[in-house]
């Protein structure tokens, strides 16, 4: 049997949403394979990561934002703007590492970690609201985002992620194929309900999102290649929580040409409305 850092402890009592002390860091690595330095690309007159940053600011639960990177330049960057940049580990081996790396070098303790890719610009700030809000819930230690897939294609790409619920809103399983199935449905089965993707931003207690980086890779983790099975794997819940919108993540040239067109798009509406 595999040795596991002890389960983190519940905290008692439930706290008011309001009272939640949340910070926001967005992992932001300048390596990528698929779109070199994608996070400095600015052809929006701003780097990618400082749209995500921005992004996540506009959230009022969220009282902190900081960026957590490997590289001087995105420091660079996000010093001439005004984003909190702190600097990371480059061997880290996911982005979670690096902001439990960073989570511990600040200067303050908050209740709740809320974790956004910086290459997602468009995450719904009412999203992380609501992340953090669930966190009143004493069992709450962790906590993730799901929506809807409407897309017939989408139900079966591997990379779309989908999740299943149980009755709390806590997830029983992630996985890259068509879950649940309905090959042996039983007679009377709704089969008309939606499949589920999983939205991926996270939400942890501090001692949660220690636990998780102290924990080795799963079997089933490394099987799907699914970083958030790691915590199911362990024992622990995870509550789902649905999205109001899918975020629409950077991960091509084609991807970013999109964002750069919705954003010179927004900027026009904006002045000629005003």
């Amino acid at each position: 049997m595999t040795d596991l850092p002890q389960r983190a402890a519940s905290t008692g009592a439930s706290t008011p949403a309001n009272a939640l002390r949340a910070v926001g860091i967005l992992p932001a690595r300048l390596g990528s394979t698929r779109l070199p330095r994608k996070m400095l690309l600015a052809e929006t007159g701003l780097p990618l990561f400082v749209h995500s940053a921005r992004n996540v600011q506009r959230c009022p639960a969220i009282e902190r934002v900081v960026v957590a990177t490997d590289s001087d330049e995105i420091a660079r960057a996000g010093a001439e703007v005004g984003i909190e940049v702190v600097m990371t580990d480059p061997a880290h081996p996911s982005g979670t590492d690096r902001v439990h790396e960073a989570l511990s070098g600040l200067d303050a303790s908050y209740d709740v970690v809320v974790n956004v890719q910086a290459d997602e610009p468009d995450v719904e700030p009412d999203d992380l609201a609501a992340l953090v809000a669930a966190f009143a819930d004493p069992d709450v230690h962790a906590a993730t985002l799901c929506a809807p897939i409407e897309d017939e294609d989408e139900r079966h790409s591997p990379n779309v992620v989908k999740v299943v619920r149980d009755e709390r809103g806590d997830a029983m399983y992630f996985s890259r194929s068509p879950i649940p199935s309905t090959a042996h449905a039983r007679e009377g089965a709704d089969r008309a309900s939606p499949m589920t993707r999983h939205v991926g931003v996270y939400a942890f207690r501090p001692a949660a999102l220690a636990r998780f980086c102290g924990l080795r890779v799963g079997r089933i983790e490394a099987l799907e290649n699914l970083e958030q099975l790691r915590w199911l794997e362990a024992g622990e819940r995870m509550r789902v929580l649905p999205a109001r919108r899918v975020p629409r993540g950077i991960d091509t040239r084609t991807d970013y040409e999109a964002f750069v067109a919705r954003t010179h798009s927004e900027s026009h509406s904006t002045r000629e409305s005003q």
